[in-house]
């Protein structure tokens, strides 16, 4: 369950028409005046949570935006009394974590972080009106002065959306949150009651592959190492790291930060790199690494028990034509031994780039594909091989050589359980393992229910 974003960005859409044909009301004497304040109802408290009260208007709010974006409101009493009670009971969970949120202190969000999405809402809604005043009337009739008065609102329910989903997080990140167990039943269930909201299954792929990276030369590694050679004695010398990595780093993420690299856990980086990382003390400066991105320096900064913040500068060897075509060459060998019979892992323990995965395990829709990947597996289907072709090798800046294997071809159709088992399976585990947390949290939250009564006012 996502927590709900309390928003009325459907309700002033809907609002958008009678704005623009709306006639001034008709003047009232005073008994009709007194009439019709009689009429008002009154707001009431339906459930209380710490101290925090959550009203009858919140829930009608609520329904009301579910209403405006599809849902179906029952017809009877009864059915909308259900309806009630269940959004209580959600808007009880989302107060819960909100306050559980606001009180970890570890937590918090800041403006700049919700800019993005705020501003993104503010668009669409402002695209629904046809014009900037009836955009400004629709906010006024919602009980906003101005736009800067709608956006310090949606700031705070996004603010408060955002608290919460940190929050689940950090419990997902400390054990709290633990999966509950799913059966096959379950899932079968599942995916029945949910079919008729599936959209068709497109066409869609598997494969496995060897992806082909382009080597340097040996004279090309040679005076690469000589420069990382020259720029540790540069450094050890007392010339000032930072500065030496944004002169001479080959690294562009990393250059005009000084090669910072901020906080790395074990096993992140490639184990060449990764062994040295762990073996300095702050304030140490390593010998010259080689990996397969080129020649590393690397300090370390500061070092916590599970990770280690650190700066590196790197010097990539050149590559050329040359280079290129030695590495389509040694494609066309892999494709070859392994039509031949040579077994997978045998070629991609010899041959594959790990920075690449090794197989697509799910079937992957071929409208979805990569362009090149796309074009290089069109009418292929299962069991078939792909001749070499060439994908972008950004950390290197030369082409590198895909050699694959079609597992399973899948035609577009119907989405079967077997299609979406897995899916579905680990969401239920997720969704019952949240449930679980919910209930102890609010066992040990004050949580008062007061009894619910009434009608729903219709949109």
């Amino acid at each position: 369950m996502i927590p709900r974003v309390l928003s009325v960005l459907t309700v002033l859409a809907c609002l958008g028409a009678p704005i623009a044909s709306a006639q001034p009301p008709a003047r009232q004497d005073s008994a009709q005046r007194t009439d019709s304040l009689r009429r008002v109802p009154l707001d009431r408290v339906v459930a209380v949570v710490g101290t925090a009260p959550i009203l009858w208007s919140d829930v009608q709010e609520t329904i009301l935006q579910r209403v405006s974006m599809g849902m179906q409101l029952p017809q009877d009493s009864l059915g909308q009394l259900t309806m009630a009670r269940q959004v209580v009971q959600e808007l009880v969970d989302e107060q819960v974590l909100l306050q559980r949120a606001v009180a970890d202190t570890s937590i918090s969000v800041a403006d700049e972080d919700l800019t993005q999405t705020v501003d993104d809402q503010i668009k669409r809604l402002r695209d629904r009106f046809p014009s900037e005043g009836q955009f400004v009337n629709a906010l006024r009739e919602a009980g906003f002065g101005n736009l800067d008065a709608y956006k310090r609102w949606l700031t705070e329910q996004a603010r408060e959306t955002e608290l919460q989903r940190r929050f689940v997080q950090r419990m997902q990140q400390e054990g709290r949150m633990v999966p509950v167990a799913v059966s096959d039943a379950d899932v079968t269930e599942a995916f029945q009651r949910a079919r008729g909201q599936f959209p068709k299954r497109p066409p869609a792929v598997t494969f496995r592959q060897i992806v082909v990276a382009t080597q340097a030369s040996s004279q090309a590694k040679a005076v690469a190492r000589a420069k990382a050679d020259s720029l540790l004695v540069e450094i050890r010398a007392g010339s000032d790291f930072e500065q030496v990595a944004r002169r001479e780093s080959m690294d562009e993420s990393t250059k005009e930060s000084g090669g910072d690299l901020g906080w790395t856990r074990r096993d992140q980086t490639v184990p060449e790199f990764d062994r040295m990382l762990f073996r300095l003390a702050p304030g140490q400066v390593s010998p010259v690494v080689e990996t397969q991105y080129g020649f590393h320096i690397i300090k370390v900064e500061r070092v916590k028990p599970s990770e280690v913040k650190a700066r590196h500068v790197l010097i990539k060897p050149r590559y050329d034509s040359t280079d290129t075509q030695r590495a389509k060459v040694r494609a066309d060998s892999v494709l070859a031994h392994w039509r031949a019979g040579t077994p997978f892992d045998t070629l991609v323990a010899r041959y594959h780039d790990p920075d690449e995965v090794e197989s697509v395990l799910e079937p992957f829709p071929r409208d979805s594909l990569p362009p090149s990947y796309a074009q290089a597996l069109q009418g292929k289907g299962r069991g078939d091989y792909v001749e070499p072709f060439a994908i972008e090798d950004r950390s290197r800046g030369v082409p590198k050589f895909v050699v694959a294997q079609i597992t399973e071809a899948i035609e577009a159709g119907d989405y079967t359980v077997e299609d979406l088992r897995d899916r579905i399976r680990s969401q239920l585990a997720q969704e019952r393992g949240y449930r679980r947390l919910l209930e102890t949290l609010r066992k040990q939250t004050f949580v008062a229910i007061l009894p619910i009564e009434g009608t729903l006012a219709r949109p």
